[in-house]
């Protein structure tokens, strides 16, 4: 799974910069303050879980602990739906009902589930 975590942060980071691109030079003039605004949360949200994926990756590697699957799960899922959701509405004005919530809940999941690593008895 480290591969995957690695992986998939990678992508998540580079389509990142990418919508960064894209809302600093083209989409000004092209969409509402509003809109504009969603995207860069968009953006924060996908770039943050990025990293954390990567972080994922990195601890996957340490110690594979079903947390941390768990974690890469929640991150993923929660920021393709989260920011996809997003994304459509400020982009195509295409409403997604209860997409970004549960996008939302996951990568909140996520953030459950590697923290309770912190709680956790080291292995003897």
């Amino acid at each position: 799974m480290d591969r995957l975590w690695l992986g998939l942060g990678a992508v998540f980071g580079l389509i990142g910069v990418m919508m960064a691109a894209l809302a600093a030079h083209a989409l000004p003039g092209r969409l509402s303050s509003t809109a504009l605004a969603l995207v860069h949360t968009a953006i924060e949200m996908q770039m943050w879980h990025a990293l954390a994926l990567i972080g994922c990756g990195i601890l996957a590697r340490i110690s594979p602990a079903r947390g941390v699957t768990l974690a890469g799960i929640g991150f993923a899922l929660g920021t393709i739906l989260f920011c996809g959701a997003v994304y459509s509405i400020a982009l195509a004005g295409i409403e997604l009902p209860g997409v970004a919530p549960t996008g939302g809940f996951l990568v909140m999941a996520g953030w459950v589930c590697l923290g309770s690593l912190a709680f956790r008895r080291p292995a003897v």
